[in-house]
């Protein structure tokens, strides 16, 4: 059984990387009900999926600058310290979403304020938790590691929507999901206050790392020529900025499948939900995903499949359908997330790890935010059909495309993790 089912050795041996996953998984939860809620209330503001796009434009702009900085301060100092002081801004954005939402300021510039600088705070966050997991467990186990911290991911992005769209409904308004957000973020405070000290490991010798850019800059210098490392990037771009249609899941609820409010809403959290089943699904039967070796062939494959079953989701009008294509995306784009974060962590040393979970937070939390203007964009002048079939076959093409060009991606092994 253990073949086809997670590994929970991680769980067993570490009682920090137990407490964090926990913390985490029950934060995401809230997290994803105001990424819904935030969502539903610019459409119903505007009615405009391009306005909801632009909610995307203004998470990737700090998310860049943060996001590279952010990594530098997790190689620079204890990685706990960077990470619960995030963490608490993260915390402090969910109750502005909520005291925002009770006071019916009703202001999409308000909300965009509030999405930038939660952004900001999980550039900043994101490099040192991803970072301290290789400090936590030992190295053989990250893939088991990474593989539960995306149960745990896909947990929040499945039941969040889901819980989020229930609550709206129910209740007729969104200020019910930034309430149970503030109160599950809490959680993650006390996870991240528990975990140990974790300083920069300093070899005899070295000379302790300095944040800034200029160690942002060391980062990118690490980075040149490292081919393995930058098409984990470069296919994860790809993707999301092609074919995620997150942002167009509001008009799509309501165009396509639509009716009342509260009907509207629970289908929003459907379509948002169905990605993250699928995902998690992919997690909990990712047994045998340890035991593979050609890490890099298997991210082409299920990008290939991401993209082909998102362009199928544009082409359907029966619920039942869509909701399957968008789970079997999930579980394709999770096996991807899986390979790709062992690879970095694999192929990184760490003391670059910081600044490379910078990068790689740029990339992996900046694509689906560019992905949300595109498909906003092309919606815009095209048709929200149009915008999802034209992303999913784009993706495909240059998935395969890139792989063609860039061979040792296809051929890595993670016996010998090349960078």
């Amino acid at each position: 059984m253990a073949r086809i089912f997670a590994d929970l050795t991680p769980l067993r041996v570490s009682a920090p990387y137990r407490r964090l996953w926990a913390g985490l998984g029950i934060s995401n939860v809230g997290q994803q009900m105001t990424s819904v809620a935030v969502g539903l209330q610019v459409y119903d503001l505007t009615k405009s999926s391009f306005m909801v796009g632009l909610v995307g434009l203004f998470q990737l702009i700090p998310l860049i600058g943060f996001g590279l900085y952010g990594g530098t301060l997790s190689d620079a100092f204890d990685r706990r310290l960077v990470g619960l002081i995030s963490a608490l801004g993260l915390w402090g954005c969910s109750i502005l979403f909520m005291l925002q939402s009770a006071l019916s300021i009703n202001s999409v510039g308000v909300l965009f304020l509030v999405v930038a600088v939660q952004s900001a705070f999980f550039a900043v966050g994101n490099p040192a938790r991803q970072a301290i997991i290789p400090r936590l467990v030992p190295k053989e186990m990250l893939p088991a590691a990474n593989a539960l911290s995306m149960i745990t991911w896909n947990i929040g992005f499945t039941l969040g929507p889901l819980i989020g769209g229930l609550v709206i409904a129910a209740f007729g308004t969104v200020s019910a999901a930034y309430v149970i957000d503030v109160v599950a973020f809490a959680i993650v405070v006390w996870a991240m206050w528990r975990l140990p000290s974790l300083p920069p490991i300093l070899i005899a010798g070295d000379v302790r790392p300095r944040a800034g850019w200029g160690a942002v800059k060391e980062g990118f210098v690490f980075l040149k020529g490292k081919r393995n490392l930058q098409m984990s990037f470069y296919e994860d771009i790809i993707a999301m900025v092609f074919g995620m249609p997150r942002a167009l899941f509001p008009a799509i609820a309501a165009q396509w499948y639509g009716g009342s409010m509260r009907e509207v809403a629970m289908v929003l959290g459907f379509l948002a939900a169905a990605p993250a089943v699928g995902a998690l699904l992919s997690s909990i039967f990712s047994g045998p995903l340890g035991a593979v070796r050609a890490q890099g062939r298997w991210v082409i494959i299920s990008i290939v499949v991401w993209g082909s079953t998102i362009a199928a989701f544009g082409m359907v009008r029966w619920l039942p359908l869509a909701l399957l294509l968008l789970m079997i995306a999930g579980a394709a784009d999770n096996v991807s997330a899986i390979f790709r974060t062992t690879i970095m962590q694999s192929a990184t040393p760490d003391e670059y790890r910081g600044r490379l979970q910078g990068i790689f937070t740029v990339v992996v939390a900046g694509g689906p935010r560019l992905g949300d203007v595109e498909a906003g964009a092309v919606a815009a002048v095209a048709g929200e059909a149009f915008s999802v079939i034209s992303g999913g076959v784009m993706c495909v093409v240059l998935a395969l495309g890139l792989g063609r060009a860039i061979p040792s991606f296809w051929k890595y092994d993670a016996r010998h993790p090349i960078p």
